[in-house]
């Protein structure tokens, strides 16, 4: 696994993951970032720049204009190594095994030698220590870049990646993870896990405003992002990306729920 050490990180950290080709919802963060005088720094983005939207090399262009540290998803190693498909990890032959031929044709169409060149060279895992806790960064699992790992995931699912993690790096109290979509925080043993969630896609609640995460003093807390996703429905349009992302954009929901598990699902959420 590569790993990058980023030292120490005083102020607020930024922790954002999934800006799937989703140029606007990148413009609206990197602004914010600004806005609040985060520096590049303490910005870091947990992978998958790459994805289901429209803007594949003007998100990567600004993403990597901004300067923030980035961890290889399985959207970066499976582009940066000429690959045909996503390498999501969803079920062969799910809805959202058939929707990603769509998308990840469209964003591999779109990156050119240079693109793939920096996508290769990312770090898989990221370390840094913030008010005295050390924390790691990954996108989904240590040995699988692309697990699923849920707010209602078994502890010992958390609790086996913690572990990799530390057999190579050493004590962690903190996990920043992304990949699955949805943001949330658990309490394993002595370490926090926090999924920051992503900022190109909603996060199937029903709004179209995105997440991610700050740490600040120590604790981690997630924060919403708005921004103009009717612009980046409209350049999904253009694009020929209308299999349901489009509209998910809008709605807050995603085209299908087949990849989440039983008890995340909307029928479930909604009967309590």
């Amino acid at each position: 696994m590569n790993g990058c050490d980023l030292g120490q990180l005083d102020g607020p950290v930024l922790i954002f993951g999934g800006p799937y080709s989703n140029l606007q919802a990148t413009r609206a963060l990197l602004g914010r970032a600004v806005s609040q005088g985060l520096a590049a720094e303490r910005m870091i983005c947990t992978g998958d720049v790459v994805a289901y939207c429209a803007d594949a090399a003007g998100t990567v262009a600004a993403i990597r204009e901004a300067g923030c540290t980035v961890v290889a998803g399985n959207c970066e190693i499976q582009l940066a190594a000429g690959e045909m498909n996503c390498g999501c990890g969803f079920a062969p032959g799910s809805t959202c095994d058939l929707l990603s031929a769509g998308w990840f044709a469209h964003a591999s169409a779109s990156l050119d030698a240079d693109a793939r060149d920096w996508m290769a060279g990312l770090p898989d895992l990221v370390i840094f220590t913030h008010h005295g806790r050390r924390c790691a960064v990954i996108h989904g699992g240590v040995a699988d870049v692309a697990r699923f790992l849920w707010p209602t995931s078994p502890e010992a699912d958390f609790a086996e990646e913690i572990a990799r993690i530390e057999a190579v790096h050493g004590p962690v109290d903190m996990v920043l993870a992304g990949h699955c979509g949805v943001p949330f925080m658990r309490r394993i043993g002595h370490v926090d896990w926090v999924n920051a969630g992503v900022i190109g896609m909603p996060a199937n609640d029903g709004s179209p405003e995105t997440r991610f995460a700050v740490l600040e003093t120590g604790v981690p807390r997630i924060e919403r992002l708005s921004y103009d996703h009717q612009a980046a429905q409209e350049a999904m349009r253009r694009a020929g990306l209308t299999q349901g992302y489009h509209l998910a954009l809008g709605s807050g929901y995603w085209p299908s729920e087949d990849v989440l598990p039983p008890d995340l699902r909307r029928e479930a959420t909604a009967s309590g």
